[in-house]
C-alpha cells in the first residue's frame, strides 16, 4: 500500500468512526423521546438497532487491526489508530447507555412516569451536543474544544445530582413509587456515564494530536 492509499484508507476510518457516531447519537435521541412519550415501538426499535452499532465497532477494529499489521504506521498515523479503536469502545457503550434507557422505558410500560421529565432531557440534549461537537474536534483535530467539552460534563453531573435527590426526596414522601422512581434515577445514570464517555473521546482527540495523555475532568461518580 501506497502512503496515499494508506492517508485514504485513515480517511476512510474516520467516515466510519463518523458514521458509527451518528448512530449512537440516534440511539440516543430515540431512547429519551421513547422515554417521554411513552413509545413503546420506539424503545423496542433501539433496543434492537443496538445490534447494528455493535457491529459497527467490530468492524472499524477489525480495520483498524490490520492497516496495524500491514502497514506498521509509525507516530501520528499509530496514534490515529490506536485513538479510533478507543473511541470506538466508547461509542459502543454510549449505544448501550442508550440502550438501558429504552429498555428502562419498556420496565415502566404504559403506566405514567412519577414527575413530570423536566432535566433528563435537557441532560440527554447536553450529551448529545457534547457528543457532536467531540466528534467534530476528532475529525478538526481540536484539542481546544476538546478540553471544553469535557469541563461541560460537570453541567451534567449538577443535573443527575439535582434528579437524584428530587427523586429520592419523592421516595421518602411515597414509598409506593420506589421501583418507578428508581427507574429514572437509573435512566439519569445512563445519561451521566454517556457524558462520561464523550469526556474519554475527548482526552483522545488531545492524545491523538499531542500524544500525551491526560486525564480531564474525572467523574466522581
Amino acid at each position: 500500500m501506497t502512503r496515499e492509499l494508506f492517508h485514504k484508507a485513515l480517511k476512510d476510518l474516520e467516515d466510519e468512526l463518523l458514521k458509527m457516531s451518528g448512530m449512537v447519537s440516534e440511539a440516543l435521541n430515540s431512547a429519551m423521546t421513547a422515554l417521554e412519550k411513552r413509545d413503546m415501538a420506539l424503545s423496542e426499535k433501539v433496543v434492537k438497532n443496538d445490534i447494528h452499532i455493535n457491529q459497527k465497532r467490530f468492524d472499524i477494529e477489525e480495520r483498524c487491526i490490520r492497516l496495524i499489521a500491514t502497514q506498521q504506521p509509525m507516530a501520528v498515523d499509530l496514534r490515529i489508530l490506536a485513538a479510533v479503536i478507543n473511541v470506538i469502545t466508547d461509542l459502543e457503550r454510549i449505544g448501550d447507555h442508550s440502550e438501558g434507557i429504552a429498555k428502562i422505558s419498556l420496565s415502566i410500560g404504559n403506566a405514567p412516569l412519577v414527575k413530570p421529565l423536566v432535566d433528563l432531557p435537557v441532560m440527554a440534549g447536553k450529551a448529545d451536543s457534547m457528543l457532536k461537537r467531540c466528534m467534530a474536534a476528532f475529525v478538526a483535530r481540536d484539542i481546544d474544544t476538546a478540553r471544553r467539552i469535557c469541563n461541560e460534563d460537570d453541567d451534567v453531573d449538577a443535573l443527575y445530582d439535582a434528579i437524584y435527590s428530587e427523586l429520592v426526596m419523592l421516595m421518602v414522601g411515597n414509598p409506593k413509587i420506589i421501583k418507578d422512581a428508581t427507574y429514572l434515577i437509573w435512566a439519569a445514570h445512563n445519561l451521566e456515564r454517556t457524558a462520561d464517555r464523550v469526556t474519554n473521546i475527548a482526552e483522545r482527540v488531545v492524545y491523538m494530536v499531542t500524544g500525551k495523555m491526560e486525564e480531564m475532568n474525572v467523574s466522581k461518580y
